[in-house]
């Protein structure tokens, strides 16, 4: 990552580019496919917003390499949060999408940046909703340490040490016109 790490005027470093990112997301993939064989009882589930666009990258790559679909779905944590009334009146909610019974299957919980472990620890009750999986991994394409509860990924893109005070960004281009991971001082109210 050193040759495109580079930081402008305000701070903001970048980590990898879209193409970059888009390695990342490939090696991952490997490495579940590598533990997970055919994937026939395996289903990724992307955590609302860029963990299910991360999580459809993903299943479009093994489905390539497997030469058939992997389940997936999508879950919203909102309401599952410890912190959801400090979000306002009405706190803004995605869409939870588990079409299939996720009794007996390994669930891939799929996030863009694994930080306090809090986002997590509220994935998993909300996929207590739904039933008893097999198993539940844990896949974050960045992982900032900082960990408020013993929460850690099964995989990881890129492991980095950071303070506090720092933010990290995914943008993806389905949702922000633009590809990379970028470093910066974190916003106020982070």
């Amino acid at each position: 990552m050193t040759d495109s790490s580079t930081a402008n005027a305000a701070g903001v470093k970048r980590l990898a580019t879209g193409e970059e990112l888009a390695g990342m997301l490939e090696k991952l993939a490997q490495a579940v496919l590598a533990r997970h064989g055919r994937c026939e009882d395996l289903a990724l589930i992307g955590i609302q917003r860029r963990g299910v666009i991360l999580a459809e990258r993903l299943k479009q790559s093994m489905a390539t390499s497997l030469g058939h679909p992997v389940l997936s779905g999508s879950l919203d944590i909102t309401l599952y949060r410890d912190d959801w009334t400090t979000k306002g009146p009405k706190p803004s909610t995605g869409e939870t999408r588990i079409r299939f019974d996720v009794r007996n299957k390994v669930l891939l919980l799929v996030d863009d940046v694994l930080y306090t472990g809090r986002t997590i620890r509220a994935a998993l009750e909300a996929l207590s909703d739904f039933g008893r999986p097999r198993k539940v991994e844990l896949l974050a394409l960045v992982d900032r340490g900082h960990r408020e509860l013993p929460i850690q990924p099964d995989y990881a893109g890129l492991t980095l040490a950071t303070s506090r005070d720092e933010h990290v960004d995914i943008f993806v281009d389905e949702i922000d016109g633009k590809e990379g991971i970028f470093l910066s001082r974190a916003r106020s109210g982070q």
